[in-house]
C-alpha cells in the first residue's frame, strides 16, 4: 500500500480531519500496519499546533480523536519519504513550488481529483461556523473511503 500524505494551508482543519476518517478507516479495515499516513501544511504559521478546536469536536462526535495530531509545514523530503501527496484545494497545489523537488517520486494531485475526478476543492471551514466543519467532514468521509477501495 502506498503512503499518503494531506496537505492543506495550516494543517489545522482539514487535512487533519483527513488524516483522521483516513487512519480510522483504515483501521476499520485491519489495514493499519500496511500504510504510512500523514498530513502537513503548505505554511508553518500552525506550526506545532493542535488541529481547531471546531474540528476536534466534529471528528469527536464521530468517535475519531484528532487531538494527538500537531500541525507541521510540508517539506522537501516530504516527496521522498510520501508516494500520495493530496491537496485540499488548488491554490496549495500552487504553493508546492517553495518545497518541491525538482525530482521525486511522489504523485502529487488535488485531492478529490485523485478520488474521483472532479477538479473540485474541499472548502476552507477555518473562518466559517461548525456546520461549515460538519460539511467539511461530509464531504471528506465518503472520498476516503473511495480512496481507500482506490487504493487496495
Amino acid at each position: 500500500m502506498p503512503s499518503v500524505l494531506f496537505v492543506c494551508l495550516g494543517n489545522i482543519c482539514r487535512s487533519p480531519m483527513a488524516e483522521g476518517i483516513f487512519r480510522h478507516l483504515v483501521a476499520e479495515a485491519g489495514l493499519d500496519d500496511t500504510l504510512k499516513i500523514d498530513s502537513a501544511g503548505n505554511s508553518a504559521m500552525h506550526e506545532g499546533e493542535a488541529p481547531n478546536p471546531r474540528a476536534i469536536s466534529v471528528m469527536r462526535e464521530h468517535g475519531i480523536d484528532i487531538t494527538g495530531q500537531r500541525s507541521r509545514p510540508l517539506t522537501s523530503q516530504d516527496f521522498d519519504d510520501f508516494d500520495l501527496i493530496l491537496c485540499m484545494d488548488e491554490g496549495n497545489i500552487k504553493r508546492l513550488d517553495r518545497v518541491e523537488p525538482e525530482n521525486h517520486n511522489a504523485t502529487v494531485d488535488l485531492f478529490l481529483n485523485h478520488v474521483n475526478g472532479t477538479r473540485e476543492d474541499v472548502p476552507d471551514p477555518y473562518y466559517g461556523h461548525i456546520s461549515d466543519y460538519n460539511a467539511t467532514y461530509a464531504r471528506l468521509y465518503p472520498a476516503l473511503q473511495a480512496l481507500l477501495e482506490k487504493l487496495r
